[in-house]
């Protein structure tokens, strides 16, 4: 990473400029600073690949079957957005010289955008007791599943693990026993055993490491665990208890449409809802649509119609949901537009 590159660049970007200060110095870990030559391609027409790129310097061309549509210059306006990001990419994205950009993963980005946005927390209220030195924030973010949380349910989540020590031999869970919790590596390793009726003692399965989760199978399923879990380091879980994990980590009941299905409930008299932040929405959104971020929500549901349908956007769908779950209890029609609108169809801001 260039030593230059730091939080007060990336506060430069939309919608990063939105992010708190704790959550950037988790992002700058995490971000690449990659470089192309001259007639090098940032992507092509076509990916699907969930990154969010911006320029850092250099010109690119954003072309469509040969021709120039677009060019943008790091260091501007239009370089503080994200480079083309509706997926599959519309455009084949060329460097006419040198171009150094970023690239960030955009699951790892939404999580974070809707984790600041849902809820009043304090990252000391909710790291209190983990240890010093534990980069939770990190660590939790990278993890797959919690991009597949319900994010209305994010801050109860979050509220709701407890950290237990562990010491290099105990045992974690037992194979043959009820599930009771759902599991995150935040410091050591767990070592995965299964006994089989030729090897009591256990055959070794797997190695786990930080970042790792286990436990949700026999959960979700009602099953016995199936495997035994053991410390071999010293270590530190958070876990999650089964009721918490049942009713946190389910869906919450909404409706979600499709693009076509939300025009209609548009042209019948619903009102787009984009819940993005307006650096967002200025760059693009639906026409006729109106902007009320997500964090600003609860402060300005007096200024929407009970009798009128909303369907509710964002660029993935994440924040969406979490908007419609609080317009639902409410008791606001909410409906979600599945996928967001970089899967859809949309008309960009002027420029």
């Amino acid at each position: 990473m260039a030593k230059e590159f730091d939080i007060k660049q990336l506060k430069t970007f939309s919608p990063l400029n939105g992010l708190k200060t704790e959550n950037l110095h988790a992002l700058l870990k995490k971000i690449k600073v990659e470089r192309v030559a001259r007639g090098g391609k940032l992507f092509k027409e076509g990916d699907t690949e969930k990154s969010t790129v911006y320029v850092l310097s250099g010109t690119v061309e954003l072309k469509e079957d040969g021709d120039v549509v677009r060019t943008i210059t790091g260091g501007t306006e239009a370089a503080r957005h994200p480079v083309a990001p509706i997926l599959p990419r519309r455009q084949t994205a060329v460097a006419t010289g040198v171009v150094e950009f970023i690239s960030i993963d955009s699951e790892t980005l939404d999580v974070m955008l809707t984790w600041d946005q849902t809820g009043s927390y304090e990252v000391d209220e909710l790291s209190s007791g983990i240890e010093k030195g534990d980069d939770w924030m990190t660590i939790l973010l990278q993890i797959k599943a919690f991009h597949k949380i319900p994010p209305a349910n994010i801050q109860s989540i979050f509220m709701r693990l407890k950290q237990v020590n562990y010491k290099a031999g105990d045992g974690v869970i037992k194979q043959g026993d009820e599930g009771d919790y759902f599991y995150i590596i935040t410091r050591g390793r767990c070592l995965v055993t299964r006994e089989t009726p030729l090897h009591k003692e256990g055959i070794p399965l797997a190695s786990l490491v930080v970042g790792s989760t286990f436990g949700e199978e026999a959960l979700i399923s009602e099953a016995k665990r199936n495997a035994t879990i053991t410390m071999e380091t010293d270590g530190t879980l958070m876990r999650l208890g089964k009721e918490d994990f049942q009713t946190l980590l389910n869906e919450p009941m909404l409706e979600w449409l499709d693009h076509d299905e939300a025009e209609r409930v548009v042209a019948a008299g619903g009102q787009w809802l984009d819940v993005r932040l307006p650096t967002e929405f200025a760059a693009f959104h639906e026409t006729g649509a109106v902007n009320i971020p997500l964090y600003f929500l609860r402060l300005k549901l007096d200024t929407l119609d009970l009798e009128k349908k909303y369907v509710v956007c964002c660029d993935t769908g994440r924040r969406s949901s979490a908007a419609a779950f609080i317009l639902n209890e409410a008791d606001f029609q909410a409906v979600v537009l599945k996928g967001g609108l970089n899967q859809g169809e949309l008309d960009e801001a002027a420029d």
